[in-house]
C-alpha cells in the first residue's frame, strides 16, 4: 500500500508573467497545476509593460530588498544566455523636468545611502556611460544607473511556457472572467464561463488590475490604484541606443527587432473608454509620444509607432506588492504588484514555494493582502 501524498493541485488565474511564472515554479516543486487565462497568455497587462528591472528612486526597505531579488533572478537568466534580445543588462538613465536639478541629486545620493549603483551624468558626458542619447535632450543633471535592465514579457512567458508544457502544466485560454470555489469556507478550485470548472487544492489570483475585483467577490478588500495607460511599440529603426529612458516626456526602452517600446503617463486623460470596455486614443497623441521619444535620441531618427496597446496597468492602493495567502480564505493566494516585470521570477519562485510548503516567507511579510482589511 503506499504512503506517498497525493499530487497538490492548484489553479492559477492569470496568464500575465506572475501567473505564468508561479504555476512553472509550482511544477518545479512537484505540484499538479492548470493555468486558466481570460483570454490568450500576455494579453493584459504584461503584454503593455515598459518592464524596466530597477529598484531605482526611493521605497520602503523590504520593497527595495525584494526588488534587488528580483533582479538578481534575471540576471541568473541573463548569464545562462546572454545573447537573447529580449532580456538585456545595458543600465537606466532617468532626469527630471527644468528646475528638478536638487531633486535628482538627492535621489542619486539616496540610491548611493543604500549601495544601489548610481552615477550623476551630464549633457556632455552621459554618452561615456551609454550610447546613442542625444546631449541636447538630457537633463543638466541625471541619473545612470549600470546594473538596471529590462525584458521583454511576451518573450519571457513563451520562454516560461515551454518549461510549463515540458513538465506536464495545463493551459485553458480564453475561459472569460473566471471566479474562486469556496466550499466550506476554502478555496477549492476556479469557475469560468467558458470552459467550465476546474478544482484544485490552492487558487492563485493572479489577474493583474482584476485581482482586486475577484477577491472583492469572496469579501476580501485589496485597495486598488490602477490607471489607464499605453504601451506603443515602434516600427523597426537601426539605432545604437541601448539603455532604459525615464524622462519628463518619454519613458523609452529598446525592443527585439530593432523597435522602442515607449511609455509615460501625461496622455492619460486623452484616453476614453468605449462602450464595450476597450479604450481608445486619438492617433496624433501616440505620434506626439513618438516624437517625444524621437528627441530623446541622437540623430534624433523618425520613429513611427506601429502598434499601440491600451488597458489598466496593475497598481495596489498604497502602491507595495501584494503576495500571500487571504486570511479570510484559507487556499486562495493573490499576487497583484505595480512592479510585475521586476518582480515576476522572484515573485512566483517565493508564492509556490509557501503554497507547497505551508511556510510563509519573511520577505513577504509586509506585504500580504490583509493589510487592507
Amino acid at each position: 500500500m503506499s504512503t506517498a501524498e497525493p499530487t497538490r493541485r492548484v489553479a492559477v488565474l492569470g496568464g500575465g508573467i506572475l501567473g505564468v511564472s508561479t504555476a512553472v515554479h509550482l511544477l518545479r516543486e512537484g505540484a499538479s497545476v492548470v493555468l486558466v487565462t481570460e483570454a490568450e497568455l500576455a494579453s493584459g497587462a504584461s503584454g503593455r509593460s515598459l518592464s524596466w528591472l530597477n529598484s531605482a528612486g526611493e521605497r520602503t526597505s523590504p520593497y527595495h530588498q525584494l526588488r534587488v531579488c528580483g533582479i538578481d533572478r534575471y540576471r541568473t537568466l541573463f548569464a545562462a544566455d546572454p545573447s537573447r534580445d529580449w532580456l538585456r543588462f545595458d543600465g537606466g538613465l532617468h532626469w527630471a523636468g527644468a528646475g528638478s536639478d536638487q531633486d535628482t541629486v538627492a535621489r542619486h545620493e539616496y540610491e548611493k545611502a543604500h549601495a544601489y549603483d548610481s552615477v550623476l551624468v551630464s549633457p556632455s558626458s552621459v554618452n561615456d556611460h551609454t550610447p546613442g542619447i542625444s546631449e541636447d535632450a538630457v537633463g543638466t543633471v541625471s541619473i545612470f544607473n549600470p546594473g538596471e535592465g529590462w525584458v521583454s514579457l511576451p518573450h519571457l512567458i513563451d520562454f516560461l511556457m515551454e518549461e510549463f508544457s515540458a513538465r506536464g502544466g495545463e493551459l485553458v485560454t480564453h475561459a472569460g472572467t473566471a471566479r474562486v470555489l469556496v466550499e466550506g469556507g476554502r478555496a477549492a478550485g476556479i469557475e469560468t464561463p467558458n470552459a467550465g470548472s476546474f478544482r484544485a487544492d490552492d487558487v492563485v489570483v493572479a489577474c493583474g488590475p482584476q485581482t482586486p475585483a475577484v477577491v472583492a467577490e469572496l469579501g476580501v478588500e485589496i485597495a486598488d490604484a490602477s490607471p489607464v495607460s499605453m504601451l506603443v511599440t515602434t516600427a523597426p529603426v537601426e539605432h545604437p541606443a541601448k539603455t532604459v529612458m525615464n524622462t519628463p516626456r518619454a519613458a523609452v526602452r529598446p525592443n527585439p527587432g530593432n523597435t522602442f517600446a515607449l511609455d509615460h503617463d501625461w496622455y492619460e486623460e486623452s484616453i476614453t473608454q468605449n462602450a464595450d470596455g476597450t479604450y481608445s486614443i486619438p492617433e496624433e497623441v501616440v505620434n506626439e509620444l513618438a516624437d517625444e521619444a524621437a528627441k530623446l535620441l541622437e540623430g534624433e531618427p523618425q520613429l513611427t509607432a506601429a502598434s499601440w496597446k491600451i488597458g489598466r496597468k496593475p497598481i495596489p492602493g498604497d502602491g507595495e506588492p501584494v503576495f500571500g495567502e487571504l486570511e479570510t480564505v484559507p487556499g486562495c493566494f493573490v499576487a497583484f504588484t505595480h512592479s510585475g516585470a521586476t518582480l515576476g521570477l522572484i515573485g512566483g519562485e517565493l508564492l509556490a514555494n509557501e503554497i507547497v510548503t505551508g511556510r510563509k516567507h519573511p520577505m513577504l511579510e509586509t506585504f500580504r493582502p490583509g493589510r487592507f482589511a
